[in-house]
Formats: C-alpha cells, sequence, structure tokens
C-alpha cells in the first residue's frame, strides 16, 4: 500500500493577478463610462433626464453641477496614479448612486428601477477592491506619532521659535495693532 503525503490534486492557488487585472478594468471601465455618459447628459439636461430629476424633487440646475463632478470623476479613475484623486472619485460614485437609490425609493419608484442603481454601486466597490498597487493610496504601517513629535525635534508638534529681526518687527506690529497710532 503506497501512502503518499503530498498535497492534494487539486489545490487552490491564490487569484491569478491576470483574472483580478480584467475584473479590476471591465468593472472601472463600465463604472467610468456611465460616469462620462451620464455626466455629459446631465450638463447637457436632456428632456428625459432632467424630467427624472425635477420629479425625484431636485432642482434643474442640480444636473450640471452633478454632471460636472460624474465626467471629473470618470476621467480620475482611468487616469494613471493619482492615488488620492480616484479615492474621492470612488467616493463620489458611491455617493452619487446610493443616494439616486435612497431619492429613487423615497420618491416612489418601483424597487425594480433601483436594480440597475444597485450593480452600479456594486461595480464601483468591485473597481475600488480590486485596484492595483499603483492606484491605492500609501498605507501607514505605524500608528507612533510622527518621528519629529517623539524625537523632540522642529515638526508640526513642536514649531520652531521665531527669532531674529522679522520676529521682534511682527511682535511690535502685533502690539502697535493693539494700539492706537497718533500721527506721523
Amino acid at each position: 500500500m503506497d501512502i503518499t503525503t503530498g498535497p492534494p490534486a487539486i489545490a487552490r492557488r491564490p487569484r491569478s493577478p491576470r483574472w483580478r487585472s480584467a475584473g479590476y478594468w471591465l468593472a472601472t471601465v463600465a463604472v467610468a463610462a456611465e460616469l462620462a455618459v451620464g455626466g455629459l447628459w446631465d450638463i447637457m439636461r436632456l428632456p428625459s433626464v432632467r424630467d427624472l430629476v425635477m420629479h425625484l424633487g431636485y432642482p434643474s440646475y442640480f444636473l450640471v453641477l452633478l454632471g460636472s463632478w460624474k465626467v471629473l470623476g470618470a476621467a480620475a479613475l482611468v487616469i494613471p496614479r493619482r492615488p488620492v484623486l480616484k479615492e474621492w472619485a470612488y467616493a463620489g460614485a458611491f455617493f452619487t448612486y446610493t443616494g439616486a437609490i435612497a431619492s429613487h425609493l423615497a420618491a416612489g419608484y418601483d424597487l425594480a428601477e433601483a436594480v440597475p442603481l444597485a450593480i452600479l454601486t456594486a461595480l464601483t466597490a468591485l473597481s475600488w477592491a480590486l485596484r492595483p498597487p499603483s492606484r491605492r493610496t500609501p498605507r501607514r504601517t505605524s500608528t507612533a506619532p510622527p518621528a519629529a513629535a517623539a524625537d523632540g525635534t522642529v515638526g508640526a508638534a513642536h514649531p520652531a521659535p521665531v527669532t531674529g529681526y522679522r520676529a521682534a518687527g511682527a511682535s511690535e506690529a502685533a502690539a502697535g495693532a493693539a494700539t492706537p497710532r497718533t500721527g506721523r
């Protein structure tokens, strides 16, 4: 009898980076395309979009504001680098879609009409979760206070003392501001 102690025939492999990248780009392109096209429709105030927004109870100028942010958010999601800008774009898209779901339901729309918005919300979260390291904000690994505060050096926690000619002039100006000036 031969007993093997090796790995099972079907071993779990970690997710392939290729599939992760494909999932990221599919979700990101879908969200960015909807933001760009929807934003342009909002800016142009297409009659069907304008009527919908008015029925939801929003003023028509809201379309231009929301549309401008959508177009900028779409651009932020697809440009390289700028991870902090991308974080803001993801947050804006998430707030836009979840706010639209809440608005539709509050205005009495059918639950089925919120399904596309829920899908876009899920795609936004998927794109955010699958983004590659180059598109993520750097993580802080330590919760310790900044080095400047820990070692007593000058920094945000320990401002540098102001000395010299400018310091004297500044304090004299501050003192002079408190007392009325007499004629020169």
